[in-house]
């Protein structure tokens, strides 16, 4: 039964670094959401301004495309999104899927971790200055697998993967 795998965190957490490894792992395909965030989005986010909630309405509903398309499709796929309100997840989840469909990950770090690799990434558009806005946005789940993203990469994916039965 296909599934998809929701790495879900604040920027900097590891989720593209995560994501990567564990779809290689798990021979999946691996989809980054900032890929699908309009470039009206991805210009604010350059400029330093936190998205709303109606400015994340298109981004999330291509995520709840690509999702849905997968599964119909008998695909299981790896994707790190940040969705980082509960209501947002909601959206992420296809009418009828059960909650195995999707298991969330939340990769957990403290702010000052997450503000620190941002200033380290070069070439992505999310400035360390948005950090704050992140944790202040941040609804951490309930029913998440949540996972101490301070480990290493190696040591994450592990963890994931014994926690999911992968």
């Amino acid at each position: 039964m296909a599934q998809a795998i929701i790495l879900m965190g604040v920027s900097g957490s590891g989720k593209t670094t995560i994501g990567k490894l564990l779809a290689e792992a798990l021979g999946w395909p691996f989809y980054d959401a900032d890929d699908f965030h309009p470039p009206a989005n991805v210009e604010r986010m350059r400029q330093g301004i936190a998205l709303t909630d109606e400015d994340r309405k298109p981004w999330l509903a291509a995520l709840a495309r690509l999702i849905a398309e997968a599964l119909a499709a008998n695909q299981s796929i790896v994707l790190a999104s940040s969705a980082l309100k509960e209501a947002y997840r909601k959206q992420l989840k296809p009418r009828g899927a059960m909650p195995a469909d999707e298991p969330f990950v939340y990769l957990r770090v403290p702010p000052e971790v997450a503000a620190a690799r941002l200033k380290e990434r070069h070439g992505h558009f999310m400035p360390a200055s948005l950090v704050p806005s992140q944790f202040a946005t941040l609804e951490e789940p309930a029913d998440a697998i949540v996972i101490d993203a301070t480990q290493s990469p190696d040591e994450i994916v592990a963890q994931i993967r014994q926690a999911l039965g992968l």
